[in-house]
Protein backbone atom coordinates (compact mmCIF):
# COMPACT_ATOMS: atom_id res chain seq x y z
CA UNK A 1 0.00 0.00 0.00
CA UNK A 2 1.49 3.03 -0.84
CA UNK A 3 -0.15 6.54 0.49
CA UNK A 4 1.33 10.21 -0.25
CA UNK A 5 1.30 13.70 2.17
CA UNK A 6 0.10 16.49 0.61
CA UNK A 7 -0.77 20.15 1.82
CA UNK A 8 -4.23 19.87 2.78
CA UNK A 9 -6.30 21.23 1.06
CA UNK A 10 -10.30 23.15 1.25
CA UNK A 11 -11.82 20.62 -0.06
CA UNK A 12 -10.37 18.03 2.19
CA UNK A 13 -12.23 19.75 5.20
CA UNK A 14 -14.96 16.79 5.58
CA UNK A 15 -12.54 14.26 5.69
CA UNK A 16 -10.35 15.95 8.39
CA UNK A 17 -13.61 16.86 10.26
CA UNK A 18 -14.01 12.91 10.65
CA UNK A 19 -10.58 12.56 11.60
CA UNK A 20 -10.45 14.98 13.51
CA UNK A 21 -14.03 13.38 15.69
CA UNK A 22 -12.32 9.59 15.55
CA UNK A 23 -9.13 11.39 17.67
CA UNK A 24 -12.30 12.58 19.93
CA UNK A 25 -13.33 9.50 20.32
CA UNK A 26 -10.11 7.78 20.63
CA UNK A 27 -9.53 10.27 23.47
CA UNK A 28 -12.51 9.61 25.07
CA UNK A 29 -14.27 12.67 24.58
CA UNK A 30 -16.72 12.22 21.34
CA UNK A 31 -18.91 15.25 21.87
CA UNK A 32 -16.35 17.55 22.64
CA UNK A 33 -15.81 18.53 18.85
CA UNK A 34 -17.78 21.39 17.86
CA UNK A 35 -15.97 22.83 15.02
CA UNK A 36 -17.53 22.43 11.67
CA UNK A 37 -16.66 21.90 7.71
CA UNK A 38 -17.17 25.62 7.29
CA UNK A 39 -15.44 26.65 10.23
CA UNK A 40 -12.30 24.77 8.98
CA UNK A 41 -12.99 26.10 5.91
CA UNK A 42 -13.03 29.36 6.59
CA UNK A 43 -10.11 29.48 9.49
CA UNK A 44 -7.41 26.95 7.53
CA UNK A 45 -8.14 28.88 4.05
CA UNK A 46 -10.20 32.87 4.41
CA UNK A 47 -7.53 36.18 4.00
CA UNK A 48 -5.71 34.95 6.84
CA UNK A 49 -5.17 31.67 7.63
CA UNK A 50 -5.19 30.49 11.09
CA UNK A 51 -3.91 26.79 10.09
CA UNK A 52 -2.15 24.23 7.84
CA UNK A 53 -2.60 20.67 7.28
CA UNK A 54 -1.09 17.84 5.96
CA UNK A 55 -3.33 14.55 5.33
CA UNK A 56 -2.08 11.29 4.17
CA UNK A 57 -4.34 10.22 0.87
CA UNK A 58 -3.85 6.41 0.47
CA UNK A 59 -6.41 4.78 -2.58
CA UNK A 60 -7.88 8.45 -2.92
CA UNK A 61 -8.73 8.23 0.49
CA UNK A 62 -7.75 10.75 3.07
CA UNK A 63 -6.45 8.16 6.13
CA UNK A 64 -4.66 10.53 8.58
CA UNK A 65 -3.55 14.33 8.95
CA UNK A 66 -1.50 16.49 10.86
CA UNK A 67 -3.34 20.54 11.82
CA UNK A 68 -0.72 23.19 12.97
CA UNK A 69 -0.78 26.81 13.20
CA UNK A 70 2.10 29.01 14.31
CA UNK A 71 3.02 30.25 17.77
CA UNK A 72 5.67 32.49 19.24
CA UNK A 73 7.97 32.14 22.26
CA UNK A 74 9.10 35.17 24.23
CA UNK A 75 12.31 32.96 25.20
CA UNK A 76 12.74 30.86 21.42
CA UNK A 77 11.14 33.08 18.80
CA UNK A 78 8.95 31.65 16.10
CA UNK A 79 7.76 27.99 16.95
CA UNK A 80 4.87 25.98 15.72
CA UNK A 81 2.08 24.02 17.94
CA UNK A 82 0.90 20.32 16.53
CA UNK A 83 -2.49 20.61 17.57
CA UNK A 84 -3.41 17.05 16.18
CA UNK A 85 -2.08 14.41 14.28
CA UNK A 86 -4.29 11.40 13.64
CA UNK A 87 -4.22 8.24 11.42
CA UNK A 88 -7.75 6.71 10.93
CA UNK A 89 -7.69 3.15 12.94
CA UNK A 90 -7.87 0.50 10.14
CA UNK A 91 -4.70 2.51 8.50
CA UNK A 92 -2.36 2.39 11.73
CA UNK A 93 0.96 0.39 11.35
CA UNK A 94 1.51 1.81 7.48
CA UNK A 95 4.30 4.38 8.64
CA UNK A 96 1.26 7.00 7.93
CA UNK A 97 1.57 8.88 11.41
CA UNK A 98 5.63 8.73 11.23
CA UNK A 99 5.49 9.87 7.53
CA UNK A 100 2.94 12.64 9.13
CA UNK A 101 5.29 13.81 11.92
CA UNK A 102 8.34 14.03 10.01
CA UNK A 103 6.42 16.47 6.96
CA UNK A 104 5.89 18.65 9.89
CA UNK A 105 8.98 18.57 11.17
CA UNK A 106 10.66 19.41 7.80
CA UNK A 107 7.82 22.36 7.51
CA UNK A 108 9.44 23.79 10.79
CA UNK A 109 12.36 23.06 9.70
CA UNK A 110 12.30 25.10 6.60
CA UNK A 111 10.44 27.97 8.13
CA UNK A 112 12.79 28.34 10.51
CA UNK A 113 11.42 27.66 13.95
CA UNK A 114 13.07 26.93 17.10
CA UNK A 115 10.68 24.71 18.66
CA UNK A 116 7.75 22.52 17.75
CA UNK A 117 5.22 21.28 20.30
CA UNK A 118 2.46 19.69 21.22
CA UNK A 119 -0.10 17.93 23.68
CA UNK A 120 -0.07 14.54 24.59
CA UNK A 121 -2.08 12.30 27.01
CA UNK A 122 -0.35 10.63 29.97
CA UNK A 123 -1.96 7.31 29.04
CA UNK A 124 -1.13 7.33 25.41
CA UNK A 125 2.20 5.22 25.93
CA UNK A 126 2.30 4.91 22.37
CA UNK A 127 2.59 7.94 21.26
CA UNK A 128 4.94 8.74 24.22
CA UNK A 129 7.61 6.39 23.28
CA UNK A 130 7.54 7.42 19.81
CA UNK A 131 7.93 10.88 20.44
CA UNK A 132 10.90 10.21 22.68
CA UNK A 133 12.54 7.95 19.93
CA UNK A 134 12.34 10.82 17.72
CA UNK A 135 14.12 13.46 20.60
CA UNK A 136 11.29 14.63 21.81
CA UNK A 137 11.18 15.64 25.61
CA UNK A 138 8.29 15.15 27.13
CA UNK A 139 7.39 17.95 29.55
CA UNK A 140 6.55 16.50 33.30
CA UNK A 141 7.09 19.54 34.85
CA UNK A 142 3.74 21.66 32.90
CA UNK A 143 0.78 21.43 33.19
CA UNK A 144 -1.99 22.62 30.22
CA UNK A 145 -4.31 25.37 31.35
CA UNK A 146 -7.60 26.45 29.36
CA UNK A 147 -10.38 28.09 29.84
CA UNK A 148 -13.43 27.70 27.85
CA UNK A 149 -15.71 29.97 26.14
CA UNK A 150 -18.32 30.11 28.99
CA UNK A 151 -15.82 30.89 31.48
CA UNK A 152 -14.00 33.65 29.59
CA UNK A 153 -17.76 35.23 29.67
CA UNK A 154 -17.83 34.52 33.23
CA UNK A 155 -14.60 36.38 34.43
CA UNK A 156 -15.18 39.13 32.31
CA UNK A 157 -18.37 39.56 33.71
CA UNK A 158 -17.26 39.27 36.96
CA UNK A 159 -15.38 42.27 36.44
CA UNK A 160 -18.73 44.53 35.47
Amino acid sequence: MSFKIRQGKITDMPSVLKLIQELASFENEPDAVIVTVNDLERDGFGNTPLFKTFVAELDNEIVGMALFYPRYSTWKGPTIHLEDLIVTKSKRGLNIGNALYTKVIEYGYKKGVKRIEWVVLDWNTPAIEFYKKTGAIILDDWNTAQINEQAIKNYLESFK
